[in-house]
């Protein structure tokens, strides 16, 4: 994978959800660095404008994008507050996500919790993709970069030599209900340009896990960046950490 993202419309724009932390903030800073123009999208608004400053003292190009991704509502004016300022969007990345707490074990789980999970991992992703698909297509390179994770890979849950964390009902099953729906997007804007992939950041430091994982947010934001920034022959509807293809 060749890192390139051609625009001869100006600065490159790209919105990242849950951006005002961790892995999302991380992949902010990162599309920055390469001289875009990034929209914090974060539904906590004094997070939200933290993250901005912090990001503008990095030298990034952000702005606020107020974003809670469960709602309509603040998706459809995400999407009208692109299209009034640049008119379109050349990179999403969903990467907003929750776990719903824990235990998850499926024999106790209350199914209440299971909903609250796919309602913003992966109808969040439908919602959010789907308000800003026309500025999308508006794009010389659109790319859709979908945050995923290797629990959500049904081989690897099922080796038991891998490690893929606790028993989860909720969180496991909703990244591959996630990386479904990937390949269906991908299925079906094949040929417009719009190249939709998933993305695995490993086991990072992040409030997502207590802070018990093993590598930094930073690192975990470096395939997400890679994929965002592929050329017009890259792979679409794939599966990948920072070290190549991942199995479903």
């Amino acid at each position: 994978m060749v890192a390139m993202n051609e625009n001869t419309n100006g600065p490159t724009v790209a919105l990242v959800t849950g951006a005002n932390k961790g892995i999302g903030y991380e992949i902010a800073a990162g599309l920055g660095a390469l001289g875009w123009q990034v929209g914090v999208g974060a539904r906590d608004g004094q997070r939200r404008e933290e993250a901005v400053r912090t990001l503008r003292a990095r030298g990034v190009d952000a702005f606020a994008v107020p974003l809670d991704v469960t709602d309509d509502d603040s998706a459809t004016a995400a999407a009208e507050l692109l299209a009034e300022r640049f008119g379109r969007l050349d990179v999403l990345v969903n990467n907003a996500a929750v776990t719903g707490g824990m235990p998850q074990a499926p024999t106790g789980v209350d199914p209440a919790q299971v909903r609250l999970v796919v309602e913003t991992n992966v109808l969040g992703v439908i919602r959010v993709t789907n308000a800003v698909l026309p500025l999308l297509r508006r794009s010389a390179a659109p790319r859709i970069v979908n945050m995923s994770s290797g629990v959500g890979s049904l081989a690897l849950q099922s080796d038991p030599d891998a490690f893929t964390g606790p028993t989860s009902a909720a969180y496991a099953p909703s990244k591959t209900f996630l990386n479904a729906v990937t390949v269906q997007y991908a299925k079906e804007l094949t040929g417009t340009g719009v190249l939709v992939n998933l993305a695995c950041p490993g086991y990072c430091d992040t409030d997502l896990n207590g802070h018990r994982g093993t590598r930094t947010p930073a690192q975990g934001a470096v395939i997400a960046v890679r994929l965002a920034t592929l050329p017009a022959d890259g792979p679409t509807g794939q599966f990948f950490n920072e070290d190549g293809p991942l199995p479903w």
